[in-house]
C-alpha cells in the first residue's frame, strides 16, 4: 500500500499548483460539487446553495488577483501585447466611446422622436376635435336661441352636417345647459363622459387634450358659451383612445402602446377614491348591458414592419404624455411607448422630400464620408500594426541577441535592414559587441601580460638582497618600492668572506655596497636594472675567478676555499668597476639607456668606506655629532659615454655614523608646499636615529605617504641604510 501512495503522492507534487493558483484550483472544484449538490430537494439543496455563494465570494476574492498576475506575467510580459494593449488603450477605446456615445445619443434621439411624431398626432386630432366642437357649440347655440330645439322632440340630430375625419373612429359628443345634460333625441347608448365639476371654472370657456376616466383614456375637447338668456351652453366632443386611434397614432411609425397607469405624483388618495367610484360605475353600467367589463392596463396600435437591412434595428422607447383627471382636473401623465425602426423615422422626417436631389445628396455625401473615415481608420490600422511590428522585431531581435552574448556567442551579429532610431540601436548593440569580443580578447591578453608581470616581480624580488645579515661592526637596511609593478631602482649588499683555516671559522672581513637609478619605468627599466644586477654579481664572481687562476699559475697548491680571502681585491676599487660597468653597458644597450650607480666597499677590519658616485644622488652620512657627509666622487652615469673613468674617495666611519643612501623617489615627490627634499628626509632620520634601521625605515616611508597624499606615487622609491657600530 505505501508503493501505491508513493507515485501518487508525487503526481499531486508535480501537478498540483501552490499559491493561489493551487487555491483558485480548488475552490473552483468546490464550486463545481456544490453546484451539482444544490439541485438536492428541500433543505439539503438550500444549504449546499448557502455554501456556494460563499465559496463563489471566495474564488472570486482568490481568481482577481490571480488572473492580474497571469495578465501581468504572461500576457503583459511581451512587447508586443503592451503595444497592442496601449493601442486598444489609446486608440480604440476613445473611438468604442465616441460610437457608443453617438449611437446611444442616436437611439435616444429616435425614441424622443417617435414620441415627437405619437404627440404631435395626438395634438392634432386634439386640435381637429376641438375645432369641430367649437363649430358644434355654435350651431346648438343658435338653434336653442331660435327655440327649434325642444325637450325630448322625436327623430331630431343637431349633429347633422358636422365634418367627421375619420370614420373609424366613434366620436360621442354630449350637450349641458347649466350643468344638466341636454337631450338632443339622439338614440346613441348614453356617452361615458359627464360634465366635471371643474368646468364651471374653466378660463376661455374651452379645453383640449387627454383625460383619464376612471380606467379609460379619451382625446376630449370642451366648448361653453352663454346665451342670451344668460344660460350656459357646455358641450364635450370625445374620441376613446382605443386600438383605432393607436393604429392612427401610429401609422408610419411602428407599434405605439399607451398604458393607463398614472406615472406622476398628483394620485392623491381623492383622486384614487374617486376613479374607484367611476370603475364602479361603469361596472354597474356594464352588467346592466350584460357585457363584460374592460380590464385592459394599455391600448396600443400600429405593427412593427421588418428591418430594411441590419442596421436598421428596432428602437424601443419609453415616454409620457400630459393627461388630465376627467373626476378632478388634476394635471397628471401616462406612460407611453413607441417601438419604431430607423428607416420608418428617416421617412417621416424627410417625408415628401424623400425622393428629391438634395436629399439624395445628403444621403450620399453621408455615405461616402463614412466610407472615407473607415478606409482612413483601415489605413491607420494597418500602419499602425506595421510600426509595431517593426518595433517588437527589434526589441525581439535585440533580446535573442542579448541571449546570444549571454550564452558567449560574442561573434552574433543583429541583421539591420532599416534606416531609423531603432535601427540605430541594433547597430549600436552590434557595435557594443564587437567592442566586447575585442575587449575579451584585450583582456585576455592583459591577464597574460599580467601573469608575466607577476613572474617578473618574482624573479626582480629575488634579484634584491632576502635576507642581511649585519656584519659585527655595520648594521645594515634596504627597501626598494616600485611605483609600478616592477622597478627600475636597484640596490645590493655583497659580503665578502675569510675561509676557515686550520679550523678557525669563517668571518665577514668586508661588504660591498651598491645602490643605483635605471632611466625610465616599467618594464624596460626593470630588464635594465636586471643587466646592471647580473653585471655587479659578475664582476664580484669574476674577482674570485682572478684569484683563483693566478693561484693556479704560480703552481700553488691552495684550494679555492684557501684564497677565498682575496676574492675581494678588485671590488676594493669601485671606480674600477665603475668603468667596466660603463664599458659593459655602453657596448650592450641602446645609447639611450643609462643608469646612475654608487658602489661602496667596506673594510670591517678598519671601518673604511671606499666609495665611486656615478651620477647617482649622493648618499649622507649622519654623524654622532650631527654633522653631514656628502659621498659625492666619482663620474657621470654609465652607459652613456664610452672610456670613463670614476675617481674614489676613502673615509672611516666612526661609531654612530649613519650612511643614507637613497634614491630620486624619495627626495623629488611634490605637494603644494613643494618636493620632499633632503632636509625632511635627513630630519626624520635625525629623529629616529636611535631606533632600529628598519623602524628609521618604516618612518621615511610613512613621511613620504604623508606628503604625497592620495595622488599616484610618482617613481620608485629605494632607500639604503647603514649604521656603524
Amino acid at each position: 500500500m505505501q508503493s501505491a501512495e508513493s507515485p501518487v503522492q508525487r503526481w499531486l507534487k508535480q501537478w498540483s499548483p501552490s499559491g493561489l493558483a493551487g487555491a483558485a484550483l480548488w475552490l473552483a472544484a468546490w464550486f463545481c460539487l456544490l453546484f451539482a449538490l444544490r439541485r438536492l430537494p428541500g433543505a439539503i439543496g438550500t444549504f449546499f446553495s448557502v455554501i456556494q455563494f460563499f465559496v463563489g465570494v471566495a474564488l472570486a476574492v482568490v481568481a482577481i488577483p490571480l488572473l492580474t498576475r497571469i495578465v501581468r506575467r504572461r500576457m503583459l510580459w511581451s512587447l508586443r501585447n503592451k503595444l497592442v494593449v496601449t493601442y486598444l488603450l489609446i486608440g480604440l477605446a476613445p473611438v468604442v466611446l465616441f460610437v457608443t456615445l453617438v449611437l446611444v445619443s442616436a437611439y435616444v434621439a429616435a425614441g424622443q422622436f417617435s414620441i415627437h411624431l405619437v404627440d404631435s398626432r395626438v395634438q392634432e386630432e386634439l386640435g381637429q376635435l376641438s375645432s369641430d366642437n367649437a363649430h358644434r357649440t355654435e350651431r346648438i347655440a343658435l338653434i336653442l336661441q331660435q327655440g327649434m330645439l325642444v325637450r325630448n322632440a322625436p327623430n331630431m340630430d343637431w349633429t347633422v352636417g358636422l365634418d367627421t375625419p375619420n370614420l373609424k373612429l366613434r366620436r360621442e359628443t354630449s350637450a349641458y345647459l347649466n350643468g344638466a345634460p341636454v337631450d338632443t333625441g339622439s338614440h346613441r347608448d348614453k356617452t361615458p363622459l359627464g360634465l366635471p365639476p371643474w368646468a364651471a371654472e374653466l378660463e376661455g370657456g374651452h379645453f383640449q387634450g387627454l383625460v383619464l376616466d376612471g380606467r379609460d383614456l379619451y382625446l376630449v375637447g370642451l366648448n361653453q358659451q352663454r346665451l342670451n338668456d344668460g344660460r350656459v351652453l357646455s358641450v364635450v366632443s370625445s374620441l376613446p383612445v382605443d386600438s383605432a386611434m393607436m393604429d392612427l397614432l401610429s401609422k408610419g411609425l411602428g407599434h405605439a402602446q399607451l398604458f393607463v397607469e398614472r406615472f406622476g405624483s398628483s394620485a392623491t388618495p381623492q383622486i384614487q377614491k374617486s376613479a374607484e367610484r367611476k370603475i364602479e360605475q361603469k361596472a354597474r353600467e356594464a352588467a346592466q348591458r350584460d357585457a363584460p367589463l374592460p380590464r385592459e392596463l394599455s391600448v396600443g396600435g400600429g405593427s412593427q414592419p421588418p428591418g430594411v437591412n441590419l442596421a436598421d434595428v428596432q428602437v424601443h422607447f419609453l415616454s409620457t404624455l400630459g393627461m388630465i383627471d376627467w373626476e378632478t382636473g388634476e394635471h397628471d401623465s401616462v406612460p407611453i411607448k413607441v417601438d419604431s425602426r430607423p428607416s420608418l423615422l428617416y421617412n417621416q422626417l424627410f417625408g415628401a422630400s424623400l425622393g428629391g436631389i438634395v436629399t439624395n445628396v445628403y444621403r450620399v455625401g453621408l455615405l461616402i464620408l463614412c466610407i472615407l473615415f473607415g478606409v482612413i481608420e483601415l489605413l491607420a490600422l494597418i500602419m499602425a500594426i506595421r510600426l509595431s511590428r517593426t518595433i517588437t522585431a527589434s526589441v525581439a531581435d535585440l533580446y535573442e541577441a542579448t541571449q546570444k552574448i549571454d550564452r558567449g556567442e560574442l561573434d552574433h551579429r543583429i541583421g539591420v535592414q532599416r534606416t531609423d532610431q531603432l535601427a540605430e540601436l541594433s547597430r549600436s548593440f552590434n557595435t557594443m559587441t564587437g567592442s566586447l569580443q575585442r575587449l575579451l580578447v584585450e583582456q585576455k591578453e592583459k591577464e597574460r601580460l599580467q601573469n608575466e608581470i607577476s613572474i617578473a616581480q618574482e624573479v626582480q624580488a629575488n634579484l634584491f638582497p632576502q635576507s642581511i645579515t649585519s656584519l659585527d661592526t655595520l648594521e645594515l637596511h634596504g627597501v626598494c618600492r616600485p611605483a609600478r609593478s616592477v622597478s627600475g631602482d636597484y640596490y645590493d649588499f655583497l659580503v665578502f668572506y675569510e675561509e676557515a683555516r686550520n679550523g678557525t671559522p669563517r668571518r665577514e672581513i668586508g661588504l660591498g655596497i651598491a645602490i643605483g637609478d635605471i632611466s625610465g619605468k616599467g618594464i624596460s627599466a626593470a630588464l635594465l636594472m636586471a643587466t646592471l644586477h647580473s653585471a655587479v654579481r659578475a664582476y664580484r664572481f669574476a674577482s674570485e675567478e682572478l684569484v683563483y687562476s693566478e693561484s693556479v699559475v704560480a703552481g700553488l697548491t691552495a684550494s679555492r676555499d684557501e684564497n677565498g680571502r682575496d676574492c675581494d681585491e678588485l671590488f676594493q676599487s669601485p671606480g674600477r668597476i665603475l668603468s667596466l660597468l660603463n664599458r659593459h653597458l655602453y657596448r650592450s644597450t641602446q645609447p639611450e639607456k643609462y643608469a646612475t650607480l654608487f658602489l661602496a666597499h667596506y673594510n670591517a677590519a678598519n671601518a673604511q668606506l671606499t666609495y665611486s658616485n656615478a651620477g647617482q644622488l649622493p648618499p649622507l652620512v649622519l654623524g654622532r655629532d650631527g654633522t653631514i657627509r656628502r659621498l659625492d666622487r666619482g663620474g657621470t652615469v654609465v652607459g652613456l659615454i664610452d672610456g670613463m673613468q670614476y675617481d674614489e674617495d676613502t673615509f672611516t666611519m666612526k661609531s654612530g655614523d649613519i650612511l643614507v643612501a637613497y634614491s630620486d623617489g624619495v627626495t623629488e615627490p611634490e605637494n603644494d608646499f613643494g618636493e620632499f627634499g633632503e632636509e625632511r628626509l635627513m630630519e626624520v632620520v635625525r629623529r629616529y636615529r636611535e631606533q632600529p634601521l628598519h623602524i628609521i625605515s618604516a618612518q621615511v616611508m610613512q613621511a613620504l605617504d604623508a606628503w604625497i597624499g592620495a595622488d599616484e606615487q610618482p617613481d620608485d622609491i629605494t632607500l639604503v641604510l647603514a649604521r656603524q657600530v
